[in-house]
């Protein structure tokens, strides 16, 4: 047995799918090979809302879910520049606050582009949304696909910090 590996198996960790609109995040437990979905779901603010209250929202939403859950680490998407650069913005206002609840929760902070979390998960950069929600669920023993799509990439971005995590060097 690796010392250590039984408290790096209960490490927490937060993946957030980032968006103003809705936000997907997934609890993931574990270690390489070793992986448990605690809970996951969508942030969706009330129709309606000003930015600002939807910010507010997505904030509040995420401080009580550091609260219930106590992650130690934050895996979010990199922002995905597109032709929309309206939407991009949205996004990363969505992000910056996301970060934000996370620091404030003492969260350590690490970030993946989607091609990242497609290899990780499927061993290919180029992977279709349906073949990363499958490995999500092989991967987590779901016996049903998690809703919507933005809650499958929050446990996928999890797992692919899980699995990163393997990787990285110890302190």
């Amino acid at each position: 047995m690796i010392i250590g590996a039984e408290a790096a198996c209960n490490k927490i960790t937060l993946g957030v799918d980032p968006g103003s609109h809705r936000c997907g995040w997934g609890i993931v437990q574990g270690s390489a090979g070793c992986y448990k979905a605690l809970d996951y779901g969508c942030i969706t603010p009330p129709e309606g809302c000003t930015p600002g209250e939807r910010m507010a929202f997505i904030y509040d939403h995420l401080s009580t879910l550091a609260e219930r859950y106590h992650p130690e680490e934050l895996a979010i998407e990199k922002l995905f520049f597109n032709k929309n650069v309206t939407s991009c913005i949205v996004v990363a206002e969505a992000r910056g606050v996301i970060m934000l609840a996370a620091q404030k929760a003492g969260l350590s902070i690490f970030e993946y582009t989607p091609a990242d979390i497609k290899k990780a998960l499927t061993g290919t950069g180029r992977a279709n949304k349906n073949e990363v929600t499958m490995m999500v669920m092989s991967y987590l023993g779901l016996a049903k696909k998690p809703s919507p799509d933005d809650t499958a990439d929050a446990l996928a971005i999890a797992i692919t910090h899980i699995c990163s995590r393997a990787l990285m060097p110890l302190l």
